[in-house]
């Protein structure tokens, strides 16, 4: 995290109302990503003068003016993924002012704009988030001991050579190939495993080996009727004699298909 050495007039008035609250200056400098010195500067200049405003100093003027800095804003939330330099280009075509790209990123930081890796999700059209909507409205209410006859299951896919995620290391200059430093990878990625799994409550299924491509009729052959059906029957060491149940369209996407409806008698929820 790179700390900012002087607060924009939005975080001013936030520190000092969080110091009046009695928070430290390392806690409301956590909390606005600036050393702590900078918030004990800006307690006693207010204690001292009564005053939050910098004083005037010597130093090169702004290239931008407040137009311009709204203008590198309203860009780079029009569009998240837009590039500083792409800002660039735009911020020169429409006012013909031309800074660095690091100038843009400075306007961004002054308003706690940071460019950040985003975050994954699966991808969910209306008629999804809809049915998932109603579903959670559904079983908003459900209690403990319903829940608990409940079977959840997914499926997830684990690399035999290395992570999904990025990687980090620690080198000095000109150790970029040294073989602590490098991670070697094979072609097609070095092959994966496919697994599937559920629990409830108080069990657990066992972990199956899918291979190849999981087909709707498969998933029914291999994992509802062999898996699923004797784990929804009632269970000796199981605390509730109620049968446990599934709620379609949670087992994942192999199940929202006709096998899944011949096999259940109901429709399965496309979520």
């Amino acid at each position: 995290m790179v700390q900012r050495r002087s607060l924009p007039d939005v975080d001013i008035g936030r520190a000092l109302a969080w110091l009046q609250r009695g928070a430290t200056y390392r806690a409301v400098a956590h909390r606005l990503e600036v050393s702590p010195s900078v918030v004990w500067r800006l307690q006693e200049r207010w204690r001292a003068t009564g005053r939050v405003q910098d004083r005037p100093r010597s130093g090169r003027p702004k290239k931008t003016d407040a137009r311009a800095d709204r203008y590198i804003v309203r860009q780079a939330l029009t569009s998240r993924t837009i590039t500083a330099e792409r800002i660039r280009g735009q911020l020169r075509v429409a006012t013909n002012i031309q800074v660095s790209t690091q100038t843009i990123r400075n306007r961004l930081h002054n308003v706690r704009l940071r460019s950040r890796v985003p975050a994954k999700k699966p991808k969910l059209t209306p008629v999804h988030k809809r049915a998932r909507r109603d579903w959670s409205a559904r079983h908003s209410r459900w209690t403990r001991h319903q829940w608990a006859t409940v079977l959840f299951s997914d499926e997830s896919r684990f690399n035999l050579m290395h992570p999904d995620k990025r990687l980090s290391v620690w080198r000095r200059e000109g150790e970029r190939f040294n073989q602590d430093c490098v991670q070697e990878v094979l072609a097609y990625g070095g092959g994966s495993v496919m697994v599937w799994g559920g629990f409830s409550a108080n069990h657990k299924t066992p972990l199956y080996h899918i291979q190849g491509n999981l087909t709707g009729a498969r998933y029914r052959d291999e994992i509802l009727g062999p898996i699923v059906i004797p784990f929804l029957h009632p269970r000796p060491l199981c605390r509730t004699t109620t049968p446990h149940r599934i709620a379609p369209g949670w087992l994942g996407p192999s199940c929202s298909s006709r096998e899944f409806t011949e096999w259940n008698g109901q429709p399965a929820a496309q979520t």
